[in-house]
């Protein structure tokens, strides 16, 4: 059987973008719920917000950890992959990246160590400031590289000459048209993440009657936040669709499943893409709310797949199904946020059970948010690289074999599974353990160490026995 060096590619880097992806969208959004809990603690005194903070902080520690260790590889697909792609795009991917180290890196680097290591070793402003500038070095490394992507998404700003991409303007080319929705959108889903995870654990502790004082605070927070953004994000979702349209009307067509141009078409909930034959298998829809949702017009008139031939058109079912799953963790998470508004209102938030373990389960949604909307954008220019410009196929390694390909991706998928059989069973080990109780805490806020590596501050080495405090 003959392998296919584009599929097998294409398999590897989505694979290894799919799972350094859920790493980073949790840690931006933890990063700045850090930050806050510091600032809280450096204007209040009350103890509940450190102990929290230092919680966290640990939580971060081993996460950060796992993102870079799972991250740091992907560039080096870029050579050995897409070695004619890195080739005509360098004149701006290699710029923007190094813009990211220079910026991000250098900042998180200068300040990561104080956040980790520096409690109780600097004065307590210094160790606030220094959370917020971690913080803010994540969302610069969201800007460049959710930049350099939009950009292979809405290319402006570069013209295609002799195979290489010539940057004419460069503030068009980083902010090119879909930048500021994807931005938004991204920053905002790394907040419901770290929303849901942080309440998720805090509903844990509560029915395990763990920390009472401290996960109320947690989980209040929460609540609040993802009401207001659980929603929002269903806005900003509203106006990145209207910007997608516009620009790449063809992935719009295959997350609704529209095969053919027309007016009034439906919203399907349910459908079998066909795409040998062009069609749609046991549609279940709403007459005329697509074009509604799109155009703001129930005759509105929305673009089919069918206007371009079959060889340019990406794999639909993938991305029909994708934005099906993304658009339904959507709703179920407004719900919930919903839900948690009422039973505030009642004076049962933190008494009702089944809506704090139905607040544990949540945890997992907005990771699966966030690989169904990253399937939806990537898959859906399909078969371009850089939309309209490059395709896949150009853009691939003159001398990349299947067999090559087929070897790195298996070698690639048994690394990962190890470092992620590790890093969660040492972030259990963390979650498990939980808050230091009051003395201890103060025990560590005054002892000093020689910091080793970023896990070291999770206080949880590997040969401590896996009770938690709480129960020796």
């Amino acid at each position: 059987m003959e392998l296919d060096p584009l599929l097998l590619s294409r398999l590897q880097f989505a694979f290894v973008v799919s799972f350094h992806a859920i790493f980073p969208v949790f840690t931006i959004g933890l990063a700045s719920y850090i930050a806050v809990l510091n600032g809280l603690f450096y204007k209040t005194g009350n103890l509940a917000w450190d102990r929290l903070a230092m919680f966290w902080t640990r939580v971060f520690a081993v996460v950060f950890g796992m993102g870079v260790v799972s991250g740091i590889v992907m560039s080096f697909q870029f050579g050995t992959n897409w070695s004619n792609f890195s080739l005509a795009a360098s004149n701006f991917l290699g710029p923007m990246l190094s813009y990211e180290v220079v910026t991000a890196f250098f900042l998180e680097a200068a300040f990561l160590g104080v956040l980790l290591f520096g409690r109780g070793k600097v004065p307590q402003g210094v160790h606030l400031f220094a959370s917020i500038m971690v913080a803010i070095g994540t969302f610069i490394s969201s800007f460049w590289i959710l930049s350099a992507n939009s950009w292979m998404q809405t290319p402006a700003g570069a013209e295609l000459i002799d195979g290489r991409f010539r940057i004419t303007d460069w503030s068009t080319a980083i902010f090119n048209p879909s930048f500021r929705y994807r931005f938004t959108h991204m920053v905002m889903a790394s907040f419901l993440t770290g929303g849901f995870v942080v309440a998720g654990v805090s509903a844990w502790y509560l029915l395990l009657g763990r920390d009472v004082e401290a996960n109320r605070k947690a989980f209040s927070m929460c609540l609040w936040l993802l009401l207001v953004l659980a929603p929002a994000q269903a806005v900003v979702g509203d106006f990145h669709g209207l910007n997608t349209l516009e620009h790449q009307p063809t992935k719009v067509a295959a997350m609704e499943g529209n095969w053919d141009t027309q007016q009034g078409a439906p919203l399907l909930l349910f459908a079998l893409p066909d795409q040998d034959a062009q069609e749609n298998r046991f549609e279940l829809g709403i007459p005329g709310l697509a074009s509604l949702i799109l155009t703001h017009h129930l005759d509105g008139e929305l673009p089919g797949i069918t206007e371009l031939p079959p060889e340019e058109q990406p794999p639909v079912w993938i991305v029909f199904w994708s934005f099906r799953i993304m658009v339904a963790m959507g709703f179920l998470m407004i719900a919930v946020a919903v839900a948690g508004l009422w039973l505030r209102v009642r004076g049962r938030l933190y008494a009702h059970r089944g809506y704090l373990q139905l607040m544990r389960v949540m945890t997992v949604t907005p990771f699966l948010a966030v690989l169904a909307g990253w399937f939806v954008t990537e898959t859906g220019r399909a078969p371009w690289l850089v939309y309209g410009m490059m395709t896949h196929a150009e853009g691939l390694t003159p001398s990349l074999t299947g067999g090559m390909a087929l070897f790195t991706l298996v070698g690639y998928v048994a690394v990962y599974a190890v470092v992620f059989w590790a890093g969660v069973y040492y972030l259990t080990r963390v979650v498990r353990q939980g808050m230091l109780p009051e003395d201890e805490h103060a025990a560590v806020e005054g002892e000093v160490e020689r910091p080793m590596r970023p896990l070291s501050a999770a206080h949880t080495p590997f040969e401590q026995d896996a009770a938690p405090t709480w129960r020796r």
